[in-house]
């Protein structure tokens, strides 16, 4: 089993303070850096928020969310905490008349010839994969989701991911779905 790992859009908007902070947002960031200081070999992923500044995503056209993560602003920003200089990036929510972009494999990698996830899931061999980032209950869910159709061996760091929970009970829900769905939750 090649193992990989998977951080779902650690930005700044997604953080306490950002324009969708995440309460709590802050504790996943020791553990992740730990996780991958553990395992600096493992081939390293990340997805990211990348949206224009006029898209179907915002409420302003029709979307659920307020501006975040809009292209080359601070929020779009990696939290500075995080070691992820290694990380392959995907940017995803690109398309201003597309109000997708929730999960990690529906991203073009920046680095690496505009390939997705998938393909450089499949260049590294990577059949098992951990996943941790913002927020539990949305791009987190549609990665995990993504994964596990695909066939990968799927790990939520429980202690690398945070709910948004807009409903109470949101992130408990949705670990419940990624339970049902074959993702196993670690600690």
């Amino acid at each position: 089993m090649t193992v990989g790992i998977l951080l779902v859009d650690p930005q700044l908007d997604f953080f306490p303070g950002g324009a969708l902070g995440v309460r709590d947002g802050d504790a996943i960031v020791a553990p992740i850096n730990e996780l991958l200081a553990r395992h600096p070999a493992l081939p390293l992923f990340a997805s990211r928020d990348w949206h224009p500044s006029s898209t179907r995503h915002f409420a302003a056209k029709g979307g659920r969310w307020p501006p975040h993560c809009v292209q080359g602003t601070p929020g779009a920003g990696f939290h500075a905490s995080l070691a992820m200089a290694r990380a392959e990036v995907f940017d995803k929510g690109t398309d201003p008349d597309d109000d997708a972009g929730y999960s990690a494999f529906e991203g073009r990698s920046t680095t690496k010839g505009g390939r997705t996830l998938g393909d450089g899931l499949a260049a590294s061999h990577v059949d098992a994969i951990v996943v941790a980032g913002l927020a539990t209950d949305y791009c987190v869910k549609a990665s995990v989701l993504d994964a596990c159709k695909r066939g990968l061996t799927t790990f939520v760091f429980l202690p690398g991911v945070r709910a948004v929970d807009v409903q109470p009970g949101d992130g408990e829900r949705a670990l419940a779905e990624l339970r049902a769905a074959g993702a196993l939750l670690i600690t």
